[in-house]
């Protein structure tokens, strides 16, 4: 059994009822272990079993129920879905202009000029291309839907304006059945053309806003070139479609050019912007070996390097594949949401024949008129769309915004549940500190060759693995100290390094080493090395055969911005713990620096979850802060778990959000950007369900005993329109807001 999630484009969607049944009748489908139909951003995201699902089968299904997947590899080609969208957006334009230029003759018609003669037959003139033509994408939707025993959006709006337009079309012909009863024959062309016109123009609005919510994964599409230079074997170059580019081949990338897929740099240097995938401003230096990824732009030097990931398998396709996966999920509130939906309208339905019912047997002489009218006015400003854009809008705005911040978010739940945090747990290593030791300090012995010196233990350091010799020969390659030719060189198991150079025999190791040696420490060092020791720097020592010649400081240094985030997170509200397996010493020190007043010191793995247990315990929501691979566990057992990224060392599977950089200031951010969605998707519920609860009982005819009011069903067209119109502009807001 082989398992796949992907996410497959829908059309044909016109609201949440909508995205419930495509959902149902996915689930239903053999192999189909998961389906989630996202309304908002028109697509399903789908958990299938490869060997058992039967893809053409399922495009069937989902077709039988009146819609359409696109599960074929160039049906669902982004600049394809693209064409379609904006195909389907200018003639749902087109119709909007036309429908609003017929109707607003019809209005004049009905509420200035209904005594002229042939006022009825003109509006009927023009109301009939607006019901039967531009309208009709409701009717048919609305005929599938009935011939399935279900009932959407389509089905409210075919059946409230086809009622009016029909009723008008009988009184129009056969005015005398009403005046020979004394009542007077109304009718309501004006008011199903202007509402056709009017959700017309909202599902254009709509539409338009819709597009800007998921501009997140168009910016990150958006940033792999199309084309690219690729040097063949014999040196010479060509440009060639980014498709055809295989792994191992060489890429020339020129100054200001993207870069389309990653890859180790082999020849040459430059600063490359790699602000769009980890969100840090300062260009990034690349010499031969750098990594280099898709998305990035090369800003100075020309430089070629080896394709090692292309297409599907670059950093930039995964962030893309987990932004849309995480997109197309559904926060937990939006099951309800959901469940609402699915027997929305059905209930309007229900709601509506009953207030004609009411006004027929308590309505007086003109109670089939006015009932007739409220039937019509309750089908048009329902609307099941607020509804079903409220939860995922936000959801796709926050998870893109993150995206563009360089927070990953895996799902919808997570960024739910982000704003409930009480308790932030640090891991230390590469997460609190750089995770890689550095040179502090030398202290050297008084009256010896600095210079020599510092050429021989590069010499030395430089043929040993160990991570603090890489600290140490980072640290002279910077200061550009030249290397010496030595001889005999030796490791010292778990001591250090020995070798020869002019005559003299040097050692390069631990205490353990020169305690072994009973070599004498000059007192200067002595002092300075116990100051070191307190500040948690571990200490290698460098001597001959005969005394102690310096002592070198190595520490994990804290990141620059570590003691501004975890201020900003204890103002939020938030405590924060350390946990390390460092010793006490170590973990004070680093804590302290760091500004944090909890921690604890040699955590082993299983202590790290049982720290979090007890937190939890106490009633705290807690999220753990980690490399995500050391610390699994304890991530898996936290409420939310944060992986902080590296390269392409992203654990993006592993934890619930991921930092693609490293700097904990965009933890913080994480949390506001939870706050900030959820609170956004709390109005936009507010909003849609108030809309409804007072827009319904007002469309039926609440207030007509209190004050004689009606709802005109073009007012009531409007509302509905600009119902579902606030509720994506609302979501928008996010985009632009400061985190």
């Amino acid at each position: 059994m082989k398992t796949i999630k992907k996410t497959f484009p829908v059309t044909g969607m016109h609201c949440a009822a909508c995205a419930v049944t495509i959902e149902k009748t996915l689930k239903s489908q053999k192999g189909i272990s998961n389906a989630g139909v996202n309304f908002a951003n028109a697509t399903a995201l789908v958990e299938y079993d490869s060997e058992t699902a039967n893809l053409d089968e399922i495009k069937k299904a989902v077709e039988t129920a009146g819609y359409d997947i696109l599960v074929n590899e160039e049906e669902s080609d982004p600049e394809k879905i693209e064409a379609i969208n904006r195909k389907y957006y200018v003639a749902l334009r087109l119709k909007t202009i036309l429908a609003i230029i017929l109707s607003i003759p019809i209005v004049v018609l009905g509420m200035f000029a209904m005594d002229i003669p042939y006022a009825n037959y003109m509006m009927w003139l023009l109301a009939t291309p607006v019901v039967a033509v531009l309208g009709s994408s409701f009717f048919t939707g609305a005929w599938k839907q009935a011939k399935r025993f279900a009932a959407n959006m389509d089905t409210l709006v075919a059946l409230s304006t086809g009622i009016a337009y029909l009723f008008s079309v009988f009184n129009t012909l056969y005015p005398t059945y009403w005046t020979e009863k004394h009542l007077e024959a109304h009718v309501y062309f004006e008011a199903s053309a202007v509402v056709i016109a009017f959700i017309l123009l909202g599902k254009m609005l709509e539409e338009k806003a819709k597009s800007n919510t998921s501009s997140a994964i168009k910016k990150l599409i958006g940033l792999q070139p199309s084309t690219v230079t690729r040097v063949r074997k014999d040196k010479s170059e060509e440009v060639v479609s980014i498709k055809e580019l295989a792994v191992n081949d060489v890429v020339l990338v020129k100054p200001g050019e993207k870069i389309a897929v990653d890859g180790t740099v082999i020849t040459g240097n430059s600063f490359i912007d790699e602000s769009m995938i980890s969100g840090e401003p300062m260009p990034v230096e690349k010499t031969t070996g750098s990594k280099v990824f898709a998305g990035t732009i090369n800003q100075t030097g020309s430089f070629q390097f080896r394709a090692e990931k292309v297409g599907k398998d670059t950093l930039l396709a995964h962030i893309i594949k987990k932004v849309q996966e995480a997109q197309g999920s559904k926060a937990p509130v939006q099951k309800l949401v959901d469940k609402i939906a699915g027997i929305f309208v059905p209930v309007v339905m229900g709601l509506a024949v009953l207030s004609l019912i009411v006004w027929i047997v308590w309505g007086g002489e003109n109670g089939f008129s006015h009932g007739l009218l409220a039937m019509v006015t309750v089908l048009v400003i329902a609307c099941p769309c607020a509804l079903g854009l409220a939860t995922p809008t936000a959801i796709i705005v926050g998870v893109g915004k993150g995206a563009g911040l360089g927070i990953l978010i895996k799902d919808a739940e997570s960024l739910e549940t982000a704003h409930k945090v009480t308790a932030i747990v640090l891991d230390k290593t590469g997460t609190i500190t750089e995770g890689k030791p550095e040179v502090t300090d030398i202290a050297w012995k008084e009256g010896v060759n600095n210079a020599l010196l510092s050429s021989v233990l590069y010499s030395m350091e430089a043929r040993s693995e160990h991570p603090l010799a890489m600290a140490i020969t980072g640290f002279f390659k910077n200061l550009k100290i030249e290397q010496v030719a030595i001889n005999s060189f030796d490791s010292i198991t778990g001591s250090g390094v020995t070798a020869l150079y002019g005559g003299n025999i040097y050692f390069a190791g631990s205490s353990k080493l020169v305690a072994s040696m009973n070599l004498k420490i000059p007192e200067s060092i002595a002092r300075q090395v116990n100051q070191w020791v307190e500040n948690a720097n571990t200490v290698v020592w460098l001597a001959d055969q005969f005394s102690v010649l310096a002592a070198i400081a190595v520490k994990d240094v804290i990141k620059p911005h570590t003691p501004v985030a975890i201020k900003e997170l204890r103002q939020m509200g938030i405590d924060v713990y350390m946990l390390t397996g460092d010793s006490q010493q170590t973990a004070y020190v680093i804590a302290a620096e760091a500004g944090i007043t909890q921690f604890k010191a040699e955590a082993s793995p299983t202590d790290k979850v049982n720290f979090i247990k007890e937190l939890q315990a106490q009633g705290k929501i807690v999220a753990m802060v980690g490399d995500g691979i050391n610390d699994s566990p304890a991530l898996a057992q936290a409420n939310i778990s944060i992986a902080m990224g590296k390269g392409t060392d992203i654990a993006m599977d592993v934890a619930k959000m991921t930092l693609i950089s490293s700097d904990l200031n965009h933890i913080p951010k994480a949390i506001r950007l939870s706050r900030k969605t959820v609170l956004l998707i709390r109005q936009n519920l507010f909003w849609a369900f108030i809309y409804n609860i007072i827009g319904i009982p007002i469309a039926a005819g609440a207030l007509y005993p209190v004050n004689g009011f009606l709802l005109n069903p073009m007012i009531a067209g409007a509302a509905m329109a600009l119902s579902s119109v606030s509720v994506v502009s609302n979501s928008l807001r996010l985009k632009w807001s400061k985190l």
